[in-house]
């Protein structure tokens, strides 16, 4: 069931996905060659709670940290760690928050210095797969138009879309329907009503779409050992369009 939320709750959803949205500016900021993974999860943990909020992700059926930190072959899920980021190195980092009973959620792809033309393309493409994916999003939008616009932009730049990991609705739970895949079918799924909340978070690979997880039961990482990058907002869709809430 899609949820359909009341003005009152996207109200108090304005705030914790502004939280995210300037956590991911924040973390932007600071995120460097020689921090370890772990170094970013902890700003990320320090500026959520410094902001009234809790980080929904601590403790999400066991995960251990704040945020998901994913570096370069890792897609999702990446548990932050002693790992150090290095020049040329691109990190997924992907947080929420929690406040007012409310989630917000949002993911970015940074740069660690100068990177390879490769994955500078890879991290401009995914990012524009998002906005290629919302284009004309409305009420009444049937729900794998999403999909269907952001494979054609992936594919159509040499790229390969994730099948295994989905866009999510959003709201007093982190994630609940409608699963909002990063491919699909013109025409096809549910029509999306208005006041609906969801992630739109196109995952794309360098090499092929395929995935493992390692043993950790958590960690992501391409089988090709190719580099995958992520971008992730928190939208609502209205009567004429969509309002995004992390940006």
């Amino acid at each position: 069931m899609i949820h359909i939320k009341s003005e009152e709750e996207i109200e108090l959803l304005r705030e914790p996905c502004r939280i995210v949205r300037d956590c991911l500016a924040f973390v932007g900021g600071h995120i460097r060659a020689g921090m370890t993974t772990k170094e970013v999860d902890t700003l990320v943990y320090d500026f959520i709670r410094a902001s009234g909020a809790e980080p929904s992700c601590l403790g999400y059926y066991g995960y251990p940290a704040s945020a998901c930190v994913s570096v370069n072959e890792v897609v999702v899920h990446g548990i932050p760690d002693g790992r150090v980021l290095e020049e040329g190195d691109i990190v997924s980092v992907d947080l929420c928050a929690y406040k007012n009973g409310f989630h917000g959620d949002g993911a970015r792809t940074f740069r660690i210095g100068t990177v390879s033309p490769d994955k500078d393309k890879l991290v401009r493409v995914t990012e524009e797969c998002f906005f290629k994916g919302i284009e004309g999003l409305k009420a009444g939008t049937p729900l794998y138009d999403i999909g269907y616009k952001v494979q054609q932009h992936a594919e159509g730049n040499g790229l390969a879309v994730i099948r295994a990991y989905t866009g999510h609705g959003i709201g007093r739970e982190m994630h609940e329907d409608p699963s909002v895949l990063n491919y699909g079918r013109k025409g096809t799924g549910p029509r999306l009503p208005a006041n609906c909340v969801i992630c739109v978070e196109p995952m794309i690979a360098l090499g092929t779409w395929k995935v493992k997880v390692l043993p950790d039961g958590w960690t992501a990482v391409m089988q090709d050992g190719k580099s995958a990058a992520h971008y992730e907002n928190t939208l609502v869709v209205r009567e004429d369009g969509v309002e995004i809430l992390t940006l």
